[in-house]
């Protein structure tokens, strides 16, 4: 049997469930410095569950680049914070979500241009770049106790492009 999900583009509506999407479409919130920048203000929550000793850590990650199909076998969780990757280069990644180890997951594509955060609990798959340099700022929770549960699938689903 042959488990198979296709790609959707990545959109604050349909990310909801999991996350937020952060880019810089459509008027700035705010200008800033001298008139010199607009800020996006405020685009995503940054939860950290500062009750279990967790503070806001910034981290680099560099991942190595995947390809379609690309076969979906793990996903993961962070029960006592989100995650926010912010690519460190214009180029597309992938991002995994699901409604947990029995739902059937969903597959979105980066334009380039968007951030992602995951909201505290989200079931998600790793982090896949697609072309660039794998490059990621990754805002998350820094803390210590145990922030992570995995779950291998026993038939691993197969991801193509949509």
């Amino acid at each position: 049997m042959t488990l198979s999900i296709t790609t959707e583009p990545l959109t604050p509506e349909a990310f909801a469930p999991y996350g937020d999407v952060l880019d810089a479409k459509g008027a700035p919130d705010k200008i800033i410095n001298q008139g010199k920048c607009g800020r996006y203000h405020d685009r995503a929550l940054v939860d950290v569950a500062p009750e279990t000793g967790g503070r806001v850590g910034v981290s680099v990650f560099h991942a190595e680049l995947r390809s379609f199909p690309y076969a979906l076998d793990l996903i993961e969780r962070h029960p006592e914070g989100s995650q926010c990757f912010v690519p460190m280069s214009a180029d597309p990644f992938l991002i995994i979500v699901s409604d947990g180890p029995d739902a059937t997951p969903r597959a979105f594509v980066s334009d380039g241009a968007q951030a992602i955060n995951f909201h505290k609990g989200t079931w998600h798959g790793v982090l896949t770049p697609l072309s660039g340099n794998g490059m990621f700022a990754v805002i998350d929770r820094i803390g210590e106790t145990p922030n992570l549960e995995e779950h291998w699938f026993e038939t691993p689903w197969v991801v193509t492009e949509g």
